[in-house]
């Protein structure tokens, strides 16, 4: 990959925004620990969260996922064809 594509793709060159990730990485980390909040915590309540729906018995919401996995099996590479085909031909 040339420079140029790199950086149509992230944005920015590679190096500033690995710095901007890291900056922005370290403010939320210090928000967050300074608020008593542990990446465990999200984790933990966004799976019981959905283990919660998933326990009242809706069987609309397996048929809800089961039709996103099959849509997404289609639609994720053509997305991401098609995004490689515009950088490649170097339109943005």
């Amino acid at each position: 990959m040339s420079g140029s594509t790199v950086t149509r793709i992230l944005g920015d060159t590679p190096g500033r925004v690995l710095v901007r990730l890291v900056l922005m990485s370290f403010v939320v980390g210090v928000i967050m620990a300074a608020l008593g909040i542990e990446p465990y915590d999200i984790v933990a309540s966004v799976r019981r969260f959905v283990e919660g729906i998933w326990n009242l018995g809706f069987g609309a919401i397996d048929r809800a996922w089961r039709y996103f996995l099959l849509g997404a099996v289609v639609v994720v590479p053509l997305y991401v064809l098609i995004r490689l085909m515009k950088v490649g031909g170097g339109r943005t």
